[in-house]
């Protein structure tokens, strides 16, 4: 039995030359070498226009090239006519392209002469399921299934790579349609009817998704359908499947790669944080204390730039922390929680207010229509006020800085609020607007500069103003020079009136009513009170010790890790009134104390006070059974606040 290569160069009957990419010979008939008295060694190899330009071969030069780029650039067949050829035959060139995307593999190339007797074989030629040289050029094809259907989408040809790729055989699987290579949901859908018709609209549809063998397994496959027309006549489709299953597995791995080194990537971040908080709790902690002391003039400054610095460093560990989560997707925003926009700008302002430098005034201008409370996510609300306040302070020597919040647009279910701030201060180059937002961008990035900062604010403000269902931007001021920052941001509405009622009953209580003093609260509480604290660094216990003897806890209780804080649970189930529990301990850690002091029946408070800043570590200690969460390096006032809601 003869192979392909042997029926392709003997039996097949108009002239055909079967060219690569580069035009150059890869397979040649019998019938085109005796056309033009030729050996198949003189062709193979050689460039198609090198060729016919130093034989003078049939076909000439001029209608070569009309054919081939006219084929190659319609990606359809193509034929055109040369009425003098070399041996004085009038004849015709039809060129086939096959392309896989936008990828040009090999034209096959027909000489025809213009006799009856070629025109009879050129009919014939034009059956699709009979077309002896698209069979050799197909089966020599076996890394890819290509075959026809007809006009109803029905299999006329197979080709080995066909079979190979399907299972099928060709009786078997001619005749049948070709929704038998897909899935019982496609089929439900009607995907395959639906292909057809865009095939017929557009030319060609293309689709990359799961077929199925005969054997019933799956492979993930690259699907071509092309609409064959013939002298305007639709007459079926041709069909290219390719099987990229390895490449679909290779993608899962990056994928799977991909989220493992995110999980990595968070996993040593919050071991970082952890490392850098842990010191910097026991420095800051540390200088609470001293600056509670009787300090020269002189010392309190020093203590007053080392506090400054150490608040630095933590805003510097808070912003890569928060661009880590929001660039891997693991931020969340709440959408439920009370918000009032007129507080969390009076409470950002009177924080910000020992920052302003000499000269400049911080004022608010708040829309009358503002609405009184409303549900989002307060804390990630006010760190983008609080973010573009301190820009704004940070960038103003002179003149003052102005929050304006308005109400922008109002629907059934939600709020839109627009909150602006304008500042008189050095404004921005309009070089560097364009980059504004991006991150680890700096306004003036010089060996120079006078602003530090990481370059990650304004990029964290983009993305806490989008999940909120907002925006922000930035525009020069326009009254002089400076900058306006403005955001919207999304709040959802009570869905009944008493519920705003209540809240507004309650935050009317809250502004008119005096601010308790927290300090002196929890000094009235302290006697009496036995805190057991477990913390495995001598540093940081030492230094809790000494602020909870400042606040006036003169019984606390020391562990070193968990398994001895569960002991003493165990030993005095109702000894203690409060237990401060830190996280990352030798033998066994706070979580894990946390679990067993509660499977022992104690319900004694128990508050996390670790240096691991993540939400979802937050989540995981509530879920473990604790009651509140203090963050390292710890801050007086929240930690005064949890004593008050926990020992009250």
């Amino acid at each position: 039995m003869r192979s392909i290569d042997e029926a392709f160069e003997v039996f097949t009957p108009v002239p055909t030359v079967l060219l690569d990419a580069t035009f150059h010979i890869i397979q040649v008939s019998a019938s085109f070498l005796a056309l033009n008295h030729l050996k198949s060694g003189e062709c193979l190899g050689v460039n198609i226009y090198d060729l016919v330009k130093s034989r003078a071969l049939v076909p000439d030069p001029a209608a070569l090239q009309v054919v081939l780029e006219k084929a190659i650039s319609t990606k359809n067949v193509y034929t055109t006519s040369s009425d003098q050829a070399a041996d004085r035959f009038a004849t015709s060139l039809r060129a086939m392209p096959i392309f896989e995307q936008d990828a040009l593999l090999y034209v096959l190339l027909e000489v025809q002469e213009a006799s009856a007797r070629h025109e009879r074989r050129n009919a014939i030629n034009d059956q699709l399921d009979t077309n002896d040289t698209y069979r050799v050029l197909v089966d020599t094809v076996k890394d890819y299934a290509i075959f026809m259907l007809d006009t109803r989408g029905n299999v006329r040809t197979w080709n080995a790579g066909a079979q190979l790729l399907k299972g099928y055989k060709p009786d078997e699987i001619i005749g049948k349609h070709f929704s038998i290579f897909y899935g019982e949901d496609d089929i439900t859908n009607e995907k395959p009817r639906r292909e057809l018709e865009i095939c017929l609209r557009d030319g060609k549809v293309e689709d990359e998704s799961w077929r199925y063998k005969k054997d019933g397994s799956k492979f993930w496959a690259n699907v071509t359908i092309t609409c064959v027309v013939r002298q305007g006549v639709h007459i079926g489709f041709s069909k290219v499947t390719r099987d990229l299953t390895e490449r679909k597995a290779a993608e899962s791995r990056v994928v799977a790669a991909y989220e493992e080194s995110a999980k990595l990537k968070s996993a040593f971040l919050a071991n970082t944080s952890h490392e850098i908080r842990t010191p910097l709790h026991g420095m800051l902690s540390a200088l609470t204390l001293l600056m509670d002391t009787s300090l020269t003039p002189e010392q309190r400054e020093l203590g007053s730039i080392i506090e400054e610095s150490g608040s630095v460093l933590l805003q510097v560990i808070n912003d890569i922390l928060d661009y880590s989560k929001l660039s891997s997707g693991a931020f969340s925003i709440s959408t439920d929680i009370s918000v009032s926009v007129p507080s969390l700008i009076t409470s950002v302002v009177r924080s910000i207010q020992p920052a302003l430098k000499p000269g400049v005034e911080l004022g608010t201008s708040l829309d009358l229509n503002l609405p009184t409370t409303a549900l989002g996510d307060p804390l990630r609300y006010r760190q983008v006020v609080q973010n573009l306040v301190a820009n704004a302070v940070k960038f103003t020597e002179s003149g003052s800085i102005d929050i304006h919040a308005s109400l922008a647009e109002e629907d059934a279910t939600s709020f839109t609020i627009r909150t602006e701030v304008i500042d008189t201060g050095i404004g921005i180059k309009n070089v560097a607007i364009g980059s504004l937002f991006a991150p680890f961008t700096q306004f003036d990035a010089s060996a120079t500069k006078r602003y530090k900062g990481t370059g990650l604010g304004l990029s964290i403000c983009k993305s806490l103003a989008e999940l909120m269902g907002g925006a922000i931007s930035f525009h020069p001021n326009p009254k002089e020079q400076g900058s306006v920052f403005w955001f919207t941001a999304k709040l959802g509405k009570f869905y009944t009136a008493n519920e705003v009622d209540r809240l507004s009953t309650k935050l009317d209580a809250q502004v008119l009513s005096p601010v308790p003093d927290s300090l002196a609260l929890v000094r009235e509480l302290a006697p009496g009170k036995r805190i057991l604290l477990a913390e495995d660094n001598f540093i940081n216990q030492k230094v809790m010790l000494m602020m909870l003897k400042g606040l006036g806890f003169a019984k606390v209780d020391t562990v070193v890790d968990g398994a001895e804080a569960v002991d003493r649970a165990r030993r005095n189930p109702l000894f203690y009134d409060i237990i401060l529990m830190d996280i990352s301990m030798p033998v066994l850690d706070g979580l894990g104390a946390t679990t067993q002091i509660r499977e022992l029946g104690v319900d004694t408070p128990i508050v996390a006070m670790t240096a691991n800043a993540m939400k979802e570590d937050v989540a995981s200690y509530l879920a473990h059974g604790m009651n509140d969460y203090v963050p390292k390096p710890v801050d007086r006032k929240v930690l005064l606040k949890a004593f008050l809601r926990w020992l009250s």
